[in-house]
């Protein structure tokens, strides 16, 4: 017996169309994933005003190199920050400036 949806047919095929598909939802649920850590959203909200080397978003942000090192790799991995060599120094920055609009949008909803 089929359920009876009290959603009107226009109504019900803008959500079928709205919702994302299963292979979009694995992409969203890794994408806000990387939004799920609080060291990742230090660097990358540091990342949104400069480009910096691990030594100065460790020194900057008070955190461990190692640490710094460890998300920058996550964080390069999934294509949230990019990196640049200038002679032994490597650089990272934000791969799209998408990424501090998510982080502001973050704030707003929070009402700060």
């Amino acid at each position: 017996m089929a359920e009876l949806l009290l959603l009107d047919k226009r109504t019900q095929g803008l959500i079928e169309d709205y919702v994302p598909t299963d292979d979009l939802l694995g992409s969203l649920v890794r994408f806000f994933s990387i939004f799920s850590d609080g060291t990742r959203l230090r660097i990358l909200s540091a990342l949104a005003i400069s480009e910096m080397c691990v030594t100065d978003i460790a020194g900057v942000l008070g955190i461990n190199q190692t640490t710094v090192s460890h998300q920058l790799r996550f964080l390069k991995d999934t294509g949230m920050v990019r990196a640049e060599r200038h002679g032994k120094i490597i650089f990272y920055y934000l791969q799209n400036d998408l990424v501090n609009d998510v982080l502001l949008k973050g704030v707003e909803f929070l009402g700060y």
